[in-house]
């Protein structure tokens, strides 16, 4: 008797503690991260950074509810919310309301509105580097004035038409930035608390004076972003040799689009990008229709970079171009006609040292294509993050955090041509092989026996 009741005093003690520690369990919790390089966990930049936010962040997520995305990115988020409790996730889901989701430009499923004091963010790659880095940019409060050049038919900053970038700016707005008319023809001066000029495909002939006060802009160490086009003869001439750049004749067409399922050749579809602060890690694919190519001039006082570059199978082609449903075949690289081949630069972005008494760096960005940014086709591939990050280099809020590489080293096993023929060979025929001679050879020994 006094056995059997120390047994099921015991059992009872052990119930007990294990009910103890499921409650406990249910109040406390630890975490450990014991995977390679601790990849589950974030790095100390991103904590950090998280530590000096002091205000809630929101994270909508605009994922389906089949398939298992919202739990990846429930997963991934509660990093951060472990870190920063008053930030929360909700998702909403784009069958719901499909022109609702068109009207926001929701084009990838899972794709993060990211939320702070007011203002936002998008994103449509889900990782550290990309969320913590807009969570930076976020963070920062003083609003940056931008002045686009208008009275000459530019592209219309609030615009809703087609053509226009109104979806565009309006994002900028949405980031921060504060986007203000310049009718240079009518005041003659830039202001002086402009962060940054944008001149958005001009369709007449500017001023001589306009002219000449956007060189002496640029002279005095302002930024610009210079959106121009094929064909584009508005006077800015003198511009492109301040800037030492050059627009190559004719209209950018690339073979290679084909493999991204475009008929029309003269739209560029680019997912690989020459190395640049501004093409650093993005992976997104973007679209630009009716490019210019653009070609450096010698004897630039500027630190100039390529930041988008066609396939080898591009020209600048200046005879007729076939749309789409018509053959594109019966267009060839003339060489006579001042046709260059590919690979040709579709922007640069240029650097030198300002003459400000601050003496930062003086940063413009030209691009062949202005369109990729319009209403229409700004929703395609990573158009609006690639103008983001244009928009973001400009104004110096490039910064970016460091998020270190913390996968497993064995993660991937690469294999030459000539190792996979060998294991294709061992398992396709060796193997085989092996096989039915054992089997005969069993077979040869019983019919022996």
């Amino acid at each position: 008797m006094r056995e059997r009741f120390g047994n099921a005093l015991h059992a009872l003690l052990i119930i007990a503690a294990a009910v103890a520690i499921a409650f406990l369990s249910t109040r406390f919790g630890f975490d450990r991260d014991w995977s390679h390089a601790h990849s589950a966990s974030l790095g100390e930049a991103s904590i950090t950074l998280l530590h000096s936010l002091d205000a809630p962040v929101e994270v909508v997520s605009y994922a389906r509810k089949q398939g298992g995305l919202r739990a990846v990115i429930a997963d991934f988020i509660e990093r951060y919310r472990r870190v920063k409790p008053d930030l929360s996730l909700a998702f909403v889901d784009p069958d719901a309301d499909p022109n609702a989701m068109r009207a926001a430009a929701i084009m990838v499923d899972g794709e993060l509105d990211i939320r702070y004091k007011g203002r936002s963010e998008r994103l449509k790659v889900l990782s550290e580097t990309e969320l913590s880095n807009a969570l930076l940019r976020l963070s920062r409060s003083r609003a940056r004035i931008v002045a686009f050049l208008e009275g000459e038919g530019e592209r219309q900053p609030l615009g809703k038409a087609n053509a226009d970038l109104g979806q565009f700016v309006g994002a900028l707005a949405d980031r921060g930035l504060r986007t203000v008319p310049l009718p240079l023809a009518n005041i003659g001066k830039v202001p002086e608390n402009t962060d940054l000029v944008v001149i958005a495909n001009p369709q007449v002939k500017l001023p001589t004076a306009a002219v000449a006060e956007l060189v002496d802009y640029v002279e005095r160490g302002g930024n610009l972003l210079w959106l121009t086009a094929p064909g584009e003869d508005v006077g800015l001439d003198d511009l492109a040799k301040a800037l030492a750049i050059r627009v190559l004749p004719g209209t950018v067409v690339d073979g290679s689009g084909q493999a991204f399922g475009l008929g029309d050749p003269s739209f560029v579809a680019l997912d690989h990008y020459p190395q640049q602060a501004i093409t650093e890690n993005f992976v997104l694919t973007t679209l630009f229709p009716q490019s210019a190519a653009l070609a450096q001039l010698a004897g630039a006082h500027w630190d100039m970079k390529s930041i988008l570059r066609s396939s080898a199978k591009s020209w600048n082609e200046t005879g007729h171009i076939p749309k789409a449903g018509e053959a594109a075949d019966t267009i060839h690289q003339d060489a006579d006609a001042g046709e260059i081949p590919g690979p040709l630069d579709l922007g640069f972005a240029l650097t030198r040292l300002s003459p400000r008494p601050d003496k930062r760096e003086q940063r413009v960005v030209v691009i062949g294509d202005g369109a990729f940014l319009s209403n229409s086709f700004l929703g395609n591939g990573g158009n609006r993050e690639f103008g983001e990050r244009v928009f973001d280099w400009l104004l110096g809020d490039d910064a970016q955090i460091a998020v270190a590489d913390s996968s497993a080293p064995d993660r991937e096993l690469t294999l030459s041509q000539n190792q996979l023929s060998a294991i294709s060979l061992v398992f396709l025929l060796a193997l085989p092989l092996l096989l039915a001679a054992s089997g005969m050879l069993i077979w040869w020994r019983r019919r022996r026996r």
